[in-house]
């Protein structure tokens, strides 16, 4: 049996297209749920933030999408993908502020997933939105209303939030530039450069 330049070994299945150089240079780091909270995430929270004082049900309504989001995320953090979990974006303290002087000296290892400063952000980030969002719900209770010290600890935490989401843009901006890639981008596509 001759087999032609162009045949290939089962004889009935079509030669197999080249893969696209783009293709080979990137991986898949950010699963499409990763994606879907956090872009999510930013649109629940300025909605809350923008209608605050003004329109209240929204404001409430932004506050649940925020916690359902947040559930999401924690239990994503447990039985995700690998770079989704947790345990791959937990480090020690020490090894968060060996990356934080590393990254001021712009000489930070670079990392697929999240880097150590980055992993510590998602955590601050989770947790302060969960104090805002509890006291929240507090707030909407007979037990808590116009209880004083809840709705300031709502607002505290509301502004050390902002005040996190500040941090976390230097920080995507700095290691943008340090490593020469857009994370943005691969927020929105979810592919990095390996």
């Amino acid at each position: 049996m001759a087999f032609s330049r162009n045949s290939n070994v089962a004889g009935d299945q079509p030669p197999a297209a080249p893969v696209p150089a783009e293709t080979k240079q990137t991986v898949l780091v950010w699963d499409p749920i990763v994606r879907l909270f956090h872009w999510s995430l930013v649109i629940a929270f300025v909605v809350a933030w923008v209608t605050g004082d003004e329109m209240q049900g929204v404001h409430e309504w932004a506050g649940y999408a925020i916690v359902g989001l947040l559930v999401i995320r924690i239990v994503w953090g447990f039985a995700g993908t690998s770079h989704a979990r947790f345990s791959d974006f937990i480090y020690s303290p020490s090894t968060i502020l060996g990356f934080l002087i590393d990254t001021i000296r712009l000489r930070a290892r670079r990392y697929l997933g999240h880097n150590p400063a980055g992993g510590a952000m998602v955590i601050a980030l989770v947790l302060m939105l969960a104090a805002t969002a509890a006291t929240g719900i507090m707030m909407t209770t007979d037990a808590y209303w116009g209880v004083e010290w809840v709705g300031d600890v709502h607002e505290a935490a509301a502004n050390l939030s902002i005040v996190l989401v500040g941090l976390h843009l230097v920080g995507v901006f700095v290691a943008s530039v340090e490593h020469r890639e857009n994370l943005v981008r691969a927020m929105i596509t979810g592919y990095k450069r390996r």
